[in-house]
């Protein structure tokens, strides 16, 4: 009988996990099967952590706006702010309030005043 030669394709896909594991420490990137229970493992918390960060990065920006409004010396929260902004219909999201608070205050202490001022003139004469 003549000798019978493996095909390609299954080395060359243990190939491509090693690649993709090739930064890995020890045997999560030598042995082929610990490789595969690495990348299920690498790319399912990859999955959870780019949540996670969307969720971080929102307490972030919350947190700071939070911060500067306060500093304002005027019993005025962020609750506040957001409600007033939705009353107002302006679409500013947290993340550009966040970065018009970090880089620019008095920008974002004149918007709030400006806010604050509209709701309380619609409060006060009774208009809805």
């Amino acid at each position: 009988m003549t000798r019978i030669k493996r095909g390609y394709i299954a080395s060359r896909r243990r190939t491509k996990i090693r690649l993709f594991a090739s930064s890995f420490r020890g045997a999560h990137s030598r042995l082929t099967r610990t490789i595969t229970q690495q990348k299920i493992r690498a790319l399912v918390s990859a999955h959870r952590d780019r949540d996670k960060q969307k969720r971080n990065f929102r307490r972030l920006w919350i947190t700071r706006i939070n911060a500067i409004i306060r500093e304002d010396k005027v019993s005025y929260s962020y609750s506040k702010l957001i409600h007033d902004l939705y009353k107002r219909q302006l679409l500013l999201n947290r993340k550009i309030l966040a970065q018009i608070a970090i880089s620019n205050r008095n920008c974002l202490y004149m918007i709030s005043n400006e806010i604050r001022k509209e709701v309380d003139l619609k409060e006060y004469t009774g208009v809805i």
